[in-house]
């Protein structure tokens, strides 16, 4: 069973984390979406945050995990969110079960494939070694070494948590994704469609979604709407949370 975070009354509105991200990354934005009515559903994916750890990590798997949670959670007609990785499994879920979803936001990804692209993040992560019990300023200072944008360091830290006295750790499973890295550029299946209401919000300055890819994205989400966040990169939700939550906002309301 994934972990998640629920916020508010109302509509239930499922928001699917990033390669590396959890569900506190969602917490400001997940209170205000709440505010406007809607029970939010933070979710923790499989080897992410403090959901199930598991060898196995597919998006099938990981759609299979939200078909769990709506029936655990009793959902039966959810708004659903997601960012990069969680994007692709949000738009997988969408396309296997549209019965379940009413309308779908997809944050800064497409369906086709992408080439493995986090190698230096990976490398970074792989060389922080916990068994000397290195304090949170020793993994940044290792980081650091690889990954040089402040922000993208800040967010990974955001995963550090104590294991034990003394002893810090990474919530997520950095020995499964370092074997099943492949699997998150992995394209949506090409006869999948989604027949209902779907917003892509890219980033101005980010290169996950192209113009040329605009035809591929409509091929799969006929009802498709795309809104870019001028000067916002991948992580376009923290860079200009404000205009994000208007578009998002505008489009369920």
């Amino acid at each position: 069973m994934l972990y998640s975070k629920i916020e508010g009354e109302g509509k239930a509105f499922l928001i699917i984390h990033g390669f590396l991200g959890m569900s506190d990354n969602w917490k400001t934005l997940g209170g205000q979406f709440a505010d406007k009515g809607f029970q939010v559903h933070m979710l923790d994916m499989r080897n992410h945050g403090r959901s199930v750890q598991s060898e196995d990590f597919s998006y099938e798997l990981m759609v299979q995990d939200i078909l769990e949670y709506c029936q655990e959670h009793a959902l039966q007609s959810v708004n659903l969110l997601g960012h990069s990785m969680g994007g692709k499994a949000a738009m997988l879920f969408a396309s296997r079960y549209p019965e379940l979803v009413d309308k779908l936001i997809v944050a800064d990804i497409g369906p086709k494939y992408y080439a493995p692209h986090h190698q230096t993040i990976l490398a970074g992560l792989n060389a922080v070694d916990f068994s000397v019990k290195p304090s949170r300023a020793d993994v940044e200072a290792i980081l650091s070494q690889y990954i040089t944008d402040f922000g993208t360091r800040q967010f990974l830290l955001k995963n550090l948590y104590w294991q034990e006295p003394g002893q810090l750790a990474f919530r997520f499973n950095l020995s499964v994704f370092n074997k099943k890295i492949e699997e998150i550029g992995v394209a949506l299946p090409s006869e999948l469609i989604f027949e209902k209401p779907t917003l892509f919000i890219r980033g101005g300055s980010s290169n996950y979604i192209l113009d040329s890819d605009i035809e591929n994205i409509a091929e799969h989400f006929p009802l498709m709407k795309l809104e870019t966040i001028p000067n916002a990169g991948h992580w376009l939700h923290a860079e200009n949370p404000a205009l994000f939550f208007q578009m998002v906002i505008s489009f369920l309301k």
